[in-house]
């Protein structure tokens, strides 16, 4: 039996995870947090602010103050809704328990888990290795090559497990140049080292702004804007992709060239490197059972998420949606109207459907290997898939309990109004920008996830006041949330490959400085350019 498909044990999920879990934890940071709660619930209340607003900002400042600063663990940050709404009178337990089982946090989970199967049968590294050979071996079309690899697997696997898989390949092909050259290439400043490593994490970053299921970050905006804006246009899985991923794929284009910058054509080292590019495809032998089995699951599930809704590009219905002929089979086979009219109801299919359906279909597929025993090992079992974020996935819960919170306490409404003030009478784009730039920085300091989770709902309540359809503030922001480039801290991504050892932290600084201000004019014209001509906005 293959290595990779041994069972896993819970513990084994990374050391992402195991890092945070034995991180030390600091009584003075979280006694700070707690007196400062404190007194933001004891000072007075805000004129034309309810009771329970004031109360929740309080418990809000405890809430985001825990994620963003990690004083404690975030899973354990993200339940605190569950005591404190409650027991501040902001929202009774039953609601806030329902608030995190929101649809998008089992989008998230369907996601991952076909994710975990990809890795489990390393159909993931056959696919980076094929996408980089095909594009060359050169230093310029290397970086080129690991920045389309990455980008592809980053929509569909988190940033965090798309980069420590193409790392490994990168530091060997930086070991091949290393080898018969004079050690050069092994020093912090090597010329190639810097843009291999940087491309594996802004690419990873920039291909999970493309899907909802790209990013976390993506997951919760949806299920934000879904608590806090139920009546307005939905937002599926094919708009995302739509407008979101011609937005990333500019995005990396900028990044590419300015990585690329005074890098040379062709080196002594390309034929090394392509005879070691040849030897990893060749270890990895004909594609298996599993493999084939696995590509099918994840192509097919791609194309049910894009094409279940309708595929409206303006005003022009290019596919009516999966969803529509399905209830049209129905209603004819069993001449129940009602239940074609329950099949086309808003929210009766979700794209989390699609999600948790493939995922049953992975513990039912054979693999077409075997057990010790002879038993049938299928492509899915759960000892890989409780390796599932579990953090991540409290994160979103006490994301969306916040988000009904503030919703039913008309605490946006009123932070909205508070914002308002200082936008009022700016031009529209001018706001998106502000939006963005305000995001783009807090994100290099804090948690991407928690900083949308935070800040979101009140955005979503001021786009009525500017005159915006909410999608032209919410997705912008959501992007500009994720694009932190600057910092080791700013992503994960960006963490693992500083963790090499082999970036100076002031080039990344550099290089990532200048890629998150022209983030800010490149997310404002894509609002205006493609948001909005592309889901027919006013």
């Amino acid at each position: 039996m293959p290595e990779h498909i041994h069972d896993q044990t819970p513990s084994e999920v990374g050391p992402a995870a195991q890092s945070e879990s034995d991180s030390p934890v600091s009584p003075l940071l979280t006694f700070g947090l707690i007196v400062l709660s404190l007194v933001v619930l004891l000072l007075p209340t805000p004129t034309g602010m309810t009771a329970a607003a004031h109360r929740l900002i309080a418990a809000t400042v405890l809430i985001a103050g825990f994620w963003i600063t990690q004083a404690i663990p975030l899973a354990a940050a993200s339940l605190l809704p569950l005591a404190l709404f409650p027991l501040l009178g902001i929202q009774n337990a039953k609601d806030t328990a329902k608030a995190y089982a929101e649809d998008s946090l089992f989008l998230y989970i369907g996601g991952m888990i076909i994710a975990l199967g990809i890795e489990r049968w390393q159909l993931h590294r056959r696919i980076a290795l094929t996408v980089v050979s095909l594009v060359g071996v050169s230093p310029r079309r290397l970086v080129m090559g690991f920045s389309l690899a990455t980008f592809l697997l980053s929509m569909w696997i988190s940033n965090t497990a798309t980069t420590m898989l193409m790392l490994p390949i990168v530091l060997a092909l930086l070991q091949v140049l290393d080898e018969g050259s004079d050690g050069a290439g092994n020093r912090p400043d090597s010329p190639l080292a810097v843009p291999l490593l940087l491309c594996l994490a802004y690419a990873s970053t920039l291909g999970g702004m493309a899907t909802p299921v790209g990013s976390p970050t993506n997951s919760v905006a949806i299920g934000i804007y879904r608590e806090q804006l139920p009546e307005a246009p939905d937002v599926f899985f094919s708009d995302w992709l739509l407008v979101c991923g011609p937005i990333a794929l500019c995005y990396l284009g900028l990044v590419i060239a300015s990585l690329v910058r005074g890098l040379p054509g062709t080196t002594a080292a390309d034929s090394r490197i392509r005879a070691e590019l040849l030897r990893r495809r060749q270890q990895l032998g004909p594609l298996s059972q599993a493999e084939w089995l696995m590509l099918a699951v994840f192509g097919l599930t791609a194309l049910l998420w894009v094409f279940r809704e309708p595929l409206v590009i303006g005003r022009i219905e290019l596919f009516r949606g999966w969803q529509w002929y399905l209830a049209k089979i129905c209603g004819a086979l069993t001449a129940d109207t009602t239940l074609q009219a329950t099949l086309l109801a808003r929210g009766a299919v979700s794209d989390a459907t699609v999600a948790i359906l493939m995922t049953v279909l992975l513990f039912l597929l054979p693999s077409g290997t075997r057990s010790s025993q002879g038993q049938a090992i299928p492509l899915m079992n759960w000892p890989t898939a409780v390796r599932l974020p579990w953090d991540m996935i409290l994160l979103f819960g006490g994301g969306f309990a916040l988000a009904s919170a503030f919703e039913k306490t008309r605490l946006a409404v009123w932070l909205a109004d508070f914002l308002q003030k200082p936008l009022q009478g700016q031009p529209a784009w001018l706001a998106v920008a502000v939006i963005c730039l305000i995001l783009v920085l807090l994100t290099e300091l804090t948690s991407n996830v928690a900083t949308v989770t935070a800040v979101l709902p009140s955005l979503l309540a001021l786009a009525a006041p500017l005159g915006l359809d909410p999608r032209m503030l919410f997705i912008p922001a959501t992007l500009a949330a994720s694009a932190g480039f600057m910092l080791p801290v700013g992503t994960p991504p960006n963490a693992i490959v500083f963790g090499t050892g082999r970036i100076p932290a002031r080039e990344m600084a550099r290089r990532g400085l200048l890629l998150n201000l022209i983030g800010v004019p490149l997310l404002t014209a894509g609002a205006w350019l493609i948001i909005r001509p592309v889901l027919g906005l006013k």
